[in-house]
């Protein structure tokens, strides 16, 4: 495997970044996950597009999207995986210890790592921590994830792939790395954004072509919806068949089986949409 640092490709053993680099030392980065097939990015312009929003966001220099495009080109070429996780990571770079940012400009890591088709359906629990919908980083895809491992960790203990947050007034919100829908007489509806989710890309497909309702939903939709599924870079769209004790026989109903339709198709037909 060769990984991208800082303008050159260097083997998986060698590739280094400092231990003084602000997002190791404080979560001080941003990353986007990108689905590779046979070696070509999948919608990679969007990603970037929130990549430079969430540079913004944080107070990181524009990324330079023309470095960005061919560090993942190089990589890829370098490894063509059949099914990869491209994941680019843009962090405030070699910094004081400390929260204050250091001047020696950011670090650019692009890489990627073989993966497999997800399973049709999967298990998603609660888990009684909020999401802050008016938080400095809402919306934001930075590396402080350290709150996705601990809700993961608990979801994994109760055999799901999946734990779903609400935001602090109690509306659903999203999961620790997908988007949620939910199937409520027989119409399709996502939290929105201004729930404190972050925009995800393949939740914007999603919407763009099914028709999906945004709609503020409090957490005890999930007990009442007669469908759900996620939606992530690296699920597509996936249904769920258990969400804690609920158990959703059904899965994936009819509305979910026609949006994996629709979203394999069109993603297949056009690989930057």
């Amino acid at each position: 495997m060769k990984i991208w640092v800082n303008g050159a490709l260097h083997p998986s053993e060698s590739a280094q970044v400092s231990v003084l680099d602000h997002g190791m030392t404080v979560g001080d980065g941003i990353f986007e996950t990108v689905k590779a097939v046979h070696g070509r990015p999948f919608a990679l312009t969007r990603h970037l597009d929130r990549l430079t929003r969430s540079a913004r966001g944080l107070g990181l220099p524009d990324p330079d999207l023309d470095e960005v495009r061919r560090a993942c080109t190089a990589v890829l070429d370098a490894d063509p995986v059949p099914l990869g996780r491209l994941r680019i990571t843009y962090t405030g770079g070699i910094s004081p210890l400390g929260s204050d940012r250091g001047d020696a400009g950011p670090t650019l890591v692009v890489a990627v790592g073989e993966t497999t088709r997800r399973p049709d359906t999967t298990a998603a629990v609660t888990v009684p921590w909020t999401r802050n919908e008016r938080g400095a980083l809402t919306g934001l895809k930075t590396t402080s994830y350290a709150e996705n491992v601990v809700a993961l960790a608990r979801a994994r203990q109760q055999g799901a792939s999946e734990a779903l947050f609400a935001n602090t007034v109690g509306q659903l919100c999203e999961g620790t790395g997908s988007n949620v829908f939910v199937v409520l007489d027989g119409e399709l509806h996502t939290p929105p954004v201004a729930s404190g989710c972050l925009a995800g890309i393949t939740r914007a497909l999603t919407v763009e072509w099914t028709g999906a309702h945004e709609t503020d939903l409090p957490l005890d939709a999930l007990e009442r919806a007669e469908e759900i599924f996620l939606t992530s870079t690296l699920r597509d769209v996936q249904a769920v068949h258990r969400v804690d004790d609920r158990q959703l026989p059904t899965a994936p109903g009819p509305v979910t089986a026609k949006a994996m339709r629709v979203f394999d198709e069109r993603s297949g037909a056009d690989l930057d949409p």
